[in-house]
């Protein structure tokens, strides 16, 4: 059974959301370095053009939930902000970062055009107020902890504010020690609420805290996690990646190969002509 249509499609920048088209959201996990976001985001203009993906691009300003305490954050949100816009800008992309405070929230506001709230945050009221106050569209990610259904208090809460731009993501649910299990039957019921739904591919195939001090993953399965999902039907694909995985500064393990993206990417769209002509 194909998933319910979006009753009010929104638009953001070039992206057309809940028409039936999935989008793609590309990027590293953290933003590193000025000059490392850059190269990426030039990268996957480069290649999403190729394709004819719909793009927006990626990147944290601070790994507020890490494991251990040494791990590297980030730049801050002042300052990743600042580049994200500028990528945007130069770049003609939309962009998304996390914000984890309502005054985030704020700053996040002047240059991101998707205001992502991590999954461990998403029942935070006054986090998910501030966010849907500032007018942007808002990204919610469905927690490790909750089931599909319980985001309908989620959605609840963002009309409540005002805000009927928004979307829900499925991230993997919560499954024994050191592991994540993505289940696609949540897609069709979170979409039952008439909410354009994202797919974390990478995030889904986390292993949290289970290299000791970090996080470990299975990134081989996030492409088969991906093809899954577009299978499914969704209206937009979430999907980290680096030039060099094995570097990283965060979440290397789940982050799909740079080099891998293309040919990627033209499969999974592809797959959605074939699964949903």
């Amino acid at each position: 059974m194909p998933l319910a249509p979006v009753p009010h499609p929104f638009t953001f920048g070039s992206i057309e959301a809940g028409t039936g088209t999935p989008f793609f959201i590309l990027g590293p996990c953290a933003l590193e370095t000025e000059a490392f976001a850059w190269d990426m985001a030039r990268a996957l203009k480069a290649i999403t053009d190729r394709t004819g993906a719909p793009f927006v691009f990626k990147a944290s300003f601070d790994k507020a939930n890490r494991t251990s305490v040494t791990s590297f954050r980030g730049p801050g949100p002042a300052e990743g902000c600042r580049i994200l816009g500028e990528i945007a800008k130069e770049l003609g992309v939309p962009v998304t970062t996390d914000i984890h405070t309502a005054e985030q929230a704020e700053i996040a506001a002047e240059h991101i055009d998707i205001l992502q709230i991590p999954a461990f945050l998403c029942r935070q009221t006054d986090l998910l107020e501030a966010a849907a106050k500032t007018g942007r569209v808002v990204n919610v990610k469905k927690g490790q902890f909750l089931a599909p259904w319980d985001t309908v208090n989620i959605a609840d809460k963002m009309r409540s504010f005002g805000c009927e731009k928004f979307f829900l993501t499925e991230r993997g649910t919560t499954f024994g020690y050191n592991n994540l299990v993505a289940d696609m039957r949540s897609l069709y019921w979170m979409r039952k609420e008439g909410i354009p739904v994202i797919f974390d591919a990478t995030h889904s195939v986390q292993r949290p805290g289970g290299m000791g001090g970090t996080t470990g993953g299975d990134g081989e399965l996030a492409p088969v996690l991906a093809r899954a999902a577009i299978a499914t039907g969704i209206d937009g694909l979430f999907m980290e990646t680096h030039s060099n995985p094995a570097a990283a500064l965060s979440d290397g393990p789940n982050q799909i190969p740079l080099p891998d993206m293309e040919p990627l990417l033209i499969r999974l769209q592809a797959l959605h002509l074939a699964a949903h002509a």
